[in-house]
């Protein structure tokens, strides 16, 4: 099997994955919404995109002239949709220019003008030589590729310079996935310069091979970390509001307390001033702030630090770190053991009581109540 081979059967393996990618998200998923419906249309046309350059390759199209001059530029939705993903992502769709009608528009225009050659060569040239086709498809593919890098640069103003665009959804997702999407998807597009300068200098579009290859490897990733990232976010928002409505939140008596009171530290002074630490945590949810710190708290209370951590170590058993997890931790038992919250992620659940990774979250969970989260979830399945 050579090299060509290779990367033809990644094509058609890409394919089926997207399709199926497609026919899971659309029969599965319970709300099917617009940033949904734009992820699965980036998905969509690359696999068409990859549909026609495989069976190209492989001489199955059929021996009609209209048939084989007639490539459609699927390829040019990709970036619009990737845009119109991006923008309904992050909650600004009605804050900026969308490109989906003049994208359609381009595409048919395009589609007429093409139908129109064919219709010309096939009745006017003789022969039917193709070269005012061929030469067409260049001129199409330099005007796309130019579109195509107008379109990243409109995502990139957004992601990377209006940032008042994009305060409300960073505090569901720090959006670095994104933004290493526009730094290798710029990479992408350099690849497609290149094999359509080449193409145009020398006539040969074997250049065009890494490109395809590089595009479906990078927006496929897309699709599939675009999918888990959302339903991340539309978890952590829905939790939030439902804590922000004091719905599921635990209580102060509810936290885990291992003091042991074997030396002369414990007095009743001392037991207040901590009851007033943790009454102060649980009721103003400052639990839920991953970036919750000691100096903070200990500033909020009106104590020195020292004093501050002696009370934590005493009368929890606790260090700082392990005491603060603790409430997130049972806010997370909250969330799992409550059959409203059984669809919710298990990473938005963790995310949203606090902890700031999943890593954090499995192994904070793991180390006071002996079992994973996925586990304890399934008791109360």
């Amino acid at each position: 099997m050579n090299f060509g081979s290779i990367i033809n059967f990644l094509l058609i393996a890409g394919v089926v994955q997207g399709f199926g990618f497609n026919l899971v998200t659309i029969f599965i998923r319970k709300k099917f919404n617009k940033t949904i419906l734009f992820l699965n249309l980036i998905i969509l046309f690359i696999s068409l995109n990859n549909l026609q350059r495989w069976l190209i390759e492989k001489n199955h199209i059929l021996d009609l002239f209209i048939i084989q001059q007639l490539y459609i530029p699927w390829y040019l939705f990709i970036l619009p949709m990737f845009y119109a993903f991006t923008t309904h992502f992050l909650k600004v769709e009605k804050k900026v220019r969308g490109f989906i009608k003049l994208s359609v528009i381009i595409f048919i225009t395009e589609l007429i003008i093409r139908l129109c050659l064919i219709s010309y060569v096939y009745y006017e040239v003789p022969e039917n030589n193709p070269q005012i086709i061929k030469t067409y498809t260049l001129v199409e593919d330099v005007f796309n590729l130019i579109y195509s890098i107008f379109l990243l640069l409109n995502a990139c103003v957004i992601i990377f310079r209006r940032h008042r665009l994009t305060e409300y959804i960073l505090s569901f997702d720090d959006l670095n996935w994104i933004k290493w999407f526009i730094k290798l998807g710029s990479i992408v597009l350099f690849l497609w310069a290149v094999a359509l300068t080449v193409n145009i200098l020398t006539g040969n579009d074997d250049a065009y091979i890494f490109l395809r290859l590089g595009m479906s490897i990078l927006l496929y990733w897309l699709g599939y970390q675009g999918f888990y990232r959302y339903n991340v976010v539309q978890d952590r928002i829905l939790l939030r509001s439902t804590i922000e409505t004091n719905q599921v939140l635990i209580g102060s008596g509810e936290i885990i307390n291992n003091s042991s009171k074997e030396d002369g530290f414990f007095n009743e002074k001392h037991q207040s001033d901590f009851e007033k630490i943790r009454n102060h945590i649980v009721n103003n949810k400052l639990y839920l702030d991953p970036l919750l710190s000691m100096e903070i708290l200990a500033s909020d209370m009106g104590v020195s630090k020292s004093y501050f951590s002696k009370l934590i170590n005493s009368y929890s058993n606790f260090n700082f770190s392990d005491f603060i997890n603790s409430f997130r931790v049972e806010q997370a038992k909250k969330f799992l053991s409550n059959d409203d919250f059984s669809e919710y992620t298990i990473v938005a659940i963790g995310l949203e009581c606090g902890f700031n990774s999943k890593s954090t979250f499995y192994s904070a969970f793991k180390k006071f109540t002996s079992e994973t989260p996925t586990s304890f979830r399934a008791n109360f399945n």
